[in-house]
């Protein structure tokens, strides 16, 4: 099917060719006949990037009346950022429709402006709730008589907690619209909104409901918690092509990796809710200019980056809500591009994992994080690549040649090469040389077994005055013991919880270093008591006043 089957005039088929759309998306296929014929209220259901704001924006172009000189479409957005795209795409629509009048409304801008734009009377206005309210509470924005309403993104705009702005809109905007709810999921809070505001709405779905892109391969790496940002670096340096967004739960983690990234000579920066509007909007700029490879961002402040060739997104924290996990992964593999979505995840978070797998209905792989020596090997292949495509400028560097022939006269073909490679390459080679391959979490029997056998002969037990009154977990011991000691790599064995106490496994070196920390550690402001099994202490007093007795015969002054 083409766009000019789909009943459009001439003037928006000219604008959307010279934009290069053609063939329409599935979404535009289905939805752009559905708003063209009146047929009611509709139900939209698809990921982000698979061209929803075409599949209405241009239909509802065809339906403005230019005599009727007021608000006939409203487009509400969730971040200012995805208002400014759709204002963008519906100028670009309709650039040969030149009485059609288009506004922008958001925050962070002179609201006059604004109130200056609206007073001429516009057509079509794309806004975000907390400004339109604003302008409507000042009598300067009227959308009493609107036709038409499309509500874009609308999982987002109440994730963000936009319900009650939501509901003022749709009480002020009268009864004789037509309300379009587009949405990448379907969670409980947006089927509340369609069945409260819309009547008797179609519904279309791109794929099935919250599923994710087919276009998108998701994967995960199981490490311990301690090497997720080792991984994280191995992840990236086996892409070096790599185009994409770290995700972090809070802006102080991102911060943190955004930080070490940089030092350690990767291309990236934080976005985060610490950055002012023009900070923030200088990282995204660079970003969407490709200026910087990786974007390390929380949920929030990545949410108005709208970018469409993305090749990786990398979940360095697990989202605590399966549609998040949705969104991320959504941002990547579109307009038929293949794209990876990677979670780093430690044990605990393997049945969340298990979770978000049954919500978009897909297999998330397992993998290994590559080792040293295939990183190394696609790093040089990468640069390989790069010396190949080069264009070479053989005018400006032929003058040169005869200076650069007897520089390098002492070499011959292969040396030439070794030295080439290595100039790029030894940062590679000698941290990977250096650095161990990361082992893998061991899960089951075989993580059982190897409990079992080291238990007997290296591990010491202590017990602690915590138990399951509480609530305390196997995960949160290792925790306060990490804490305490500050050493993540004392051993750990078998863990016993009771009632009011717990027995811990403690490798044997290690014993006296975990008792001291415990005892000046407090666990919810309360002091720990921790005991050394009473057999065990004997042994190791008797052993230790030995080891007193045997020094006395020396003389240390």
């Amino acid at each position: 099917m083409e766009f000019n089957e789909l009943g459009l005039n001439e003037k928006i088929i000219k604008a959307i060719s010279e934009l290069g759309y053609n063939p329409p998306t599935s979404v535009q296929e289905k939805v752009i006949p559905h708003i063209m014929s009146g047929a009611g209220d509709l139900i939209g259901l698809a990921q982000t990037g698979t061209g929803k704001t075409a599949a209405f924006g241009l239909p509802l172009l065809e339906k403005i009346i230019l005599e009727r000189n007021y608000t006939q479409v409203l487009i509400l957005c969730p971040t200012r950022e995805l208002c400014l795209q759709s204002y963008h795409f519906m100028k670009s629509y309709s650039k040969y429709l030149k009485q059609i009048k288009i506004i922008a409304v958001y925050g962070g801008i002179d609201i006059k402006q604004q109130i200056n734009e609206l007073k001429t009377g516009v057509h079509v206005i794309v806004a975000t709730p907390g400004r339109l309210l604003d302008l409507i509470k000042r009598k300067k924005a009227d959308i009493s008589r609107l036709d038409y309403f499309v509500l874009d993104e609308a999982d987002i705009m109440l994730d963000m907690g936009f319900k009650e702005e939501l509901d003022a809109i749709f009480r002020i905007s009268g009864e004789k619209k037509q309300v379009f709810l587009f949405s990448a999921t379907m969670p409980s809070e947006v089927a509340e909104i369609a069945s409260g505001y819309m009547k008797n709405p179609v519904e279309i779905v791109i794929g099935r409901k919250n599923e994710g892109i087919n276009t998108i391969e998701h994967k995960y790496f199981m490490v311990h918690a301690k090497d997720k940002y080792l991984a994280l670096k191995r992840i990236v340096d086996f892409h070096p092509g790599i185009y994409g967004i770290v995700f972090c739960k809070t802006r102080i983690s991102t911060k943190e990796i955004a930080e070490k990234m940089i030092k350690d000579g990767y291309s990236a920066e934080a976005l985060h809710g610490d950055l002012s509007q023009v900070q923030r909007e200088y990282v995204m700029q660079k970003f969407r200019k490709k200026a910087i490879q990786l974007l390390v961002a929380t949920d929030v402040a990545a949410r108005g980056l709208d970018v469409d060739d993305l090749t990786h997104i990398i979940h360095y924290d697990l989202p605590d809500k399966n549609e998040i996990y949705s969104h991320r992964s959504g941002r990547t593999g579109r307009i038929g591009r293949r794209g990876m979505s990677c979670a780093i995840i430690n044990l605990k978070e393997k049945n969340k994992l298990k979770n978000i797998e049954r919500f978009i209905k897909r297999t998330i792989t397992e993998a290994s994080v590559p080792a040293g020596r295939d990183i190394c090997e696609q790093q040089l292949m990468h640069l390989i690549d790069r010396v190949k495509s080069v264009k070479v400028e053989s005018e400006q560097i032929s003058s040169y040649m005869p200076v650069i022939e007897e520089k390098l006269a002492s070499l011959d073909r292969e040396e030439l090469l070794q030295h080439f490679v290595s100039l790029e390459f030894n940062r590679f080679l000698t941290y990977y040389k250096k650095t161990p391959d990361l082992i893998p979490v061991q899960t089951g029997e075989k993580r059982q077994k190897k409990t079992r056998s080291r238990d007997a002969s290296r591990f010491l037990p202590i017990s602690i005055n915590l138990g399951k009154q509480d609530r305390i977990m196997p995960q949160d011991i290792i925790g306060i013991i990490n804490m305490s000691t500050r050493n993540r790599n004392i051993k750990i064995g078998k863990i016993d919880i009771f009632m009011n106490t717990s027995r811990i496994q403690i490798e044997e070196r290690y014993v006296d270093t975990v008792i001291r920390a415990l005892e000046d550690f407090h666990f919810k402001n309360r002091s720990l008591t921790i005991k050394l099994e009473q057999e065990n202490f004997k042994k190791r007093k008797k052993k230790s006043e030995k080891k007193r007795k045997s020094l006395q015969k020396y003389d240390f002054s």
